[in-house]
C-alpha cells in the first residue's frame, strides 16, 4: 500500500501503510478515536502530533486537516478500496463504526438516537467543558470578572444534569448497548474532573449516574489502553 500521495506521510512516515494511520494526541478529542480503534480491533498505526512543537500547524498536517485540529486519520482501505482521509472526531467515530460494524446500533431509529448523543457531545459538552477548563485551570484564573467562568459552570452543570437524567436506570447512553456516544462523552467528563480539576466547581456529587458510568467506562481494558495513545513525548 502506497500512501505517498498524502503529504502528511513525509513528516510522519507510515511503517505499516496497510493499517489505518492515526494522527493524534491523548486529549479528550484525540482519545475518542484511539479508544474506538482499540474497542473495534481495527489495525492502526498511531502518530503523535505534538502541540508543544506546533505539529498541528505544519504544512504536512494542514494538508490532511485544513482546520489544524487533532485527530485525523487515513484509511488505506476506504470505500471502494481507495484511501480515505478524515478529520473531525465525530465523523471518524461514525466511519469506524460503519467500517467495523461495531458500537453503533444497527436498528435505524436507534442508530440516529446514538448519533444525536454524539452531537450532544460535539456541540455542547466539548465546547463548554473546554471553556470551563480554560477559566478554571489556565489563563482564565487571571480574570477578575468571574462572570464568564460562572456562565460556563452553569452551562456545564446543565449539560451534566441532562446526561445524568439520561443515564438513570441505564448502563450506557444507549441503555445496555455501549456505543460511540459513550466513547465521545466520557473522555470529556473524565477530563473535566481530572485534568481540568473542576469536579468540585461543577458539583459532580450531584450527578451520581454520570459518576457511575464514568467509572464503568474507564474500567474497560480498551479504554485504559486508548487513553494513553499516542504515547506522549518523554
Amino acid at each position: 500500500m502506497n500512501l505517498s500521495a498524502f503529504p502528511i506521510t513525509q513528516k510522519w512516515p507510515a511503517r505499516h501503510p496497510e493499517r489505518i494511520q492515526l494522527y493524534s494526541l491523548p486529549t479528550p478529542n484525540g482519545v475518542k478515536v484511539s479508544i474506538m480503534l482499540e474497542e473495534t480491533g481495527l489495525a492502526y498505526e498511531p502518530h503523535l502530533v505534538d502541540f508543544g512543537s506546533n505539529d498541528q500547524m505544519t504544512p504536512e498536517f494542514h494538508s490532511l486537516n485544513p482546520n489544524n485540529k487533532i485527530p485525523a486519520i487515513i484509511d488505506p482501505d476506504g470505500p471502494g478500496g481507495k484511501p480515505l482521509a478524515l478529520f473531525e472526531s465525530g465523523a471518524i467515530l461514525i466511519y469506524l463504526a460503519d467500517k467495523s460494524g461495531k458500537l453503533l446500533p444497527q436498528d435505524p431509529a436507534e442508530r440516529y438516537q446514538a448519533i444525536q448523543w454524539l452531537m450532544f457531545q460535539m456541540g455542547g459538552i466539548g465546547p463548554m467543558f473546554g471553556q470551563l477548563g480554560f477559566f478554571n485551570k489556565f489563563a482564565g484564573k487571571d480574570f477578575e470578572d468571574k462572570r464568564p467562568r460562572d456562565r460556563y459552570v452553569a452551562e456545564s452543570r446543565r449539560l451534566l444534569a441532562v446526561l445524568d437524567e439520561r443515564l438513570e436506570h441505564r448502563a450506557w447512553i444507549m441503555s445496555d448497548q455501549y456505543s460511540i456516544a459513550d466513547i465521545a462523552i466520557f473522555p470529556w467528563v473524565r477530563n473535566l474532573i481530572g485534568f481540568y480539576e473542576a469536579g468540585e466547581l461543577v458539583g459532580m456529587a450531584d450527578f451520581p449516574n454520570v459518576t457511575r458510568v464514568l467509572e464503568a467506562f474507564v474500567a474497560r481494558p480498551a479504554v485504559a489502553r486508548g487513553l494513553t495513545i499516542p504515547k506522549r513525548s518523554s
